[in-house]
């Protein structure tokens, strides 16, 4: 990937995947930064960050919208459990949780949806995304995260909504069966 978000035509493009990427590359920063290095939690972010992003890039490449969804769906589910590690963290260390409106405040919270927004150059150590400060790094990881999974449940919905409207790749593949023998059947 260039030192732009998109890179080619794709799922580099959704919103989805543009901020999984900030996502994952602010765990292993937190990681890194809060999480004992021989703690068996601190692997299982970054690897619950790590599939969250993954899965959506590989649920857009499937053939089967089912597929699709199905990854989507695991994509969610991964970065739902990244926040409830960090909510676990939040609760375990007594970190204050900010509301919604202290979130929306945040500088870092701004400059995340800037750099998306705007295609901007980003690089994982972006200097000042994640906050030296624990609580605003705690409060930055919970927004972005319920951001994330926020967008990740429109998107599956949307699928969903899509499969209803024009059918799965098995049932699209026998439309074109049947109405191919159709049209051998009145060629004879």
């Amino acid at each position: 990937m260039s030192d732009n978000f998109p890179s080619a035509a794709g799922y580099e493009y959704l919103l989805t995947y543009k901020l999984s990427i900030v996502v994952y590359d602010l765990t292993v920063q937190f990681t890194k930064r809060w999480i004992n290095l021989y703690s068996r939690t601190g692997d299982q972010m970054v690897q619950a960050g790590r599939s969250g992003k993954q899965n959506i890039a590989e649920g857009f490449k499937q053939v089967s919208l089912k597929s699709y969804i199905k990854l989507t769906g695991v994509s969610l589910g991964s970065e739902e459990e990244l926040l409830n590690d960090v909510q676990d963290f939040s609760r375990q260390n007594g970190i204050k949780v900010y509301t919604i409106a202290q979130a929306k405040q945040m500088r870092e919270v701004r400059e995340v949806w800037e750099l998306i927004n705007n295609n901007l150059p980003y690089r994982p150590d972006h200097p000042h995304l994640l906050p030296q400060d624990k609580e605003k790094a705690v409060n930055l990881m919970l927004t972005l995260l319920n951001q994330l999974t926020f967008l990740l449940r429109k998107q599956v919905k949307s699928l969903e909504e899509k499969f209803v409207r024009e059918g799965g790749f098995s049932e699209n593949l026998l439309k074109k069966r049947l109405n191919e023998r159709k049209k051998n059947e009145n060629f004879y």
